[in-house]
């Protein structure tokens, strides 16, 4: 594990996908509680704000993806919308968040997958959603080819991912929240010593909503839009398989 004085592994690769693998299993009996405290709860309110763009209605009982799944808020949000009759599988390489997720819904059935190599055939899932986690794998293009690849054709993909505020004063006020504060509060609550340093780090070399979704175009993705939410601090990707 890196301590807190050594260089986290952000731009990718073998070394990336090690730790934050590491990462979460470690903060993972935290993760839940931490989201709430950091985000206010609005991450809550952003994932339904998701599921709404996920188009599910077209097909409620088809099946979806919940990919990086973490402990499996965003499967389970959408395993209790009013009128879904489908399945959610939730795919995540960290076993221990998946586990602590399992009571959220009966609709969603939890899977062990890396998102670089998911373990489903072509064209099986009517929609996928992905929420903070795009940022974190080791190949980000590899990995929206990877969604394209097993999503049928019209189906959506919904990435929520963090953002920096575009305009002043803003700006400056968020990440010196997002740098400084947020930090503490996690060592404080996870006892992890680099896990969050790793969201600004992390962050701070992400494509930019504009950037990203021109990756997703240029993985293959069309219709691609973006809605940026709290002034920017969080941004959602829509994008559909041809």
């Amino acid at each position: 594990m890196f301590a807190s004085n050594q260089e986290l592994p952000v731009s990718g690769g073998a070394d990336k996908r090690t730790y934050v693998r590491e990462m979460f299993t470690a903060i993972a009996p935290t993760y839940d509680r931490l989201n709430r405290i950091i985000s206010m709860r609005l991450d809550l309110r952003w994932r339904r704000k998701s599921v709404e763009q996920l188009d599910w209605e077209r097909a409620p009982m088809g099946t979806y993806l919940d990919l990086c799944a973490g402990t499996l808020d965003f499967g389970a949000i959408l395993g209790r919308q009013p009128g879904f009759r489908g399945r959610v599988i939730a795919a995540d390489f960290v076993l221990p968040m998946l586990k602590l997720g399992r009571h959220k819904s009966d609709r969603v059935t939890p899977v062990t997958g890396d998102a670089l190599q998911l373990p489903f055939p072509d064209a099986q899932f009517d929609g996928a959603l992905v929420g903070w986690g795009v940022r974190n794998l080791a190949d980000l293009d590899a990995g929206l080819r990877e969604a394209l690849r097993v999503l049928r054709p019209g189906a959506r993909l919904v990435i929520l991912e963090m953002s920096t505020p575009p305009n002043e004063p803003f700006r400056s006020l968020y990440l010196g929240y997002f740098e400084h504060v947020l930090p503490r509060i996690g060592r404080l609550v996870s006892k992890h010593t680099t896990a969050y340093d790793w969201l600004p780090e992390s962050a701070r070399v992400f494509p930019e909503p504009p950037a990203l979704a021109r990756r997703m175009e240029a993985a293959g993705f069309s219709g691609v839009r973006f809605t940026r939410f709290l002034g920017g601090v969080t941004a959602m990707h829509v994008g559909t398989k041809p």
